[in-house]
């Protein structure tokens, strides 16, 4: 059974900083793309940070960019998100994910429709 373990959220205060770590479990990360989406209260869920399968390459929303670094580290089978200067638009419930198949060493997506696997999320909240 595939899972993808999401942790790290909680409530910060604006300025301060989280690290967000999905443990996946059923499979092999080492040759998948990952992200990390979020989804705030009425808004739809939304790319945050992509990365390929080695790390290699990453990308990021132009509203996290400099602020929030995505990494992977395969032999543990899991990927982190650091996020720094929180903003109050942050909050939302951050989500990773994971494509089912393998993809070329390079290859990144921002597409929700390109993950195949998803963990349960977990809860950001920022305050001002």
């Amino acid at each position: 059974q595939v899972q993808l373990v999401e942790s790290g959220g909680g409530l910060v205060q604006a300025g301060g900083s989280l690290r967000l770590s999905c443990a996946a479990s059923g499979l092999t990360i080492s040759m998948l793309p990952m992200g990390w989406f979020r989804q705030a209260p009425g808004k739809e869920r939304e790319f945050v940070a992509a990365v390929s399968r080695s790390g290699g390459t990453t990308a990021y929303a132009d509203s996290v960019k400099g602020r929030f670094t995505i990494s992977r580290d395969n032999a543990k089978n899991t990927m982190f998100l650091q996020m720094n200067s929180l903003k109050p638009e942050d909050t939302a419930v951050y989500y990773c994910a994971a494509r089912r198949t393998s993809s070329g060493g390079s290859a990144y997506y921002t597409s929700r429709d390109d993950y195949g696997y998803w963990g349960q999320g977990t809860q950001v909240t920022v305050s001002s």
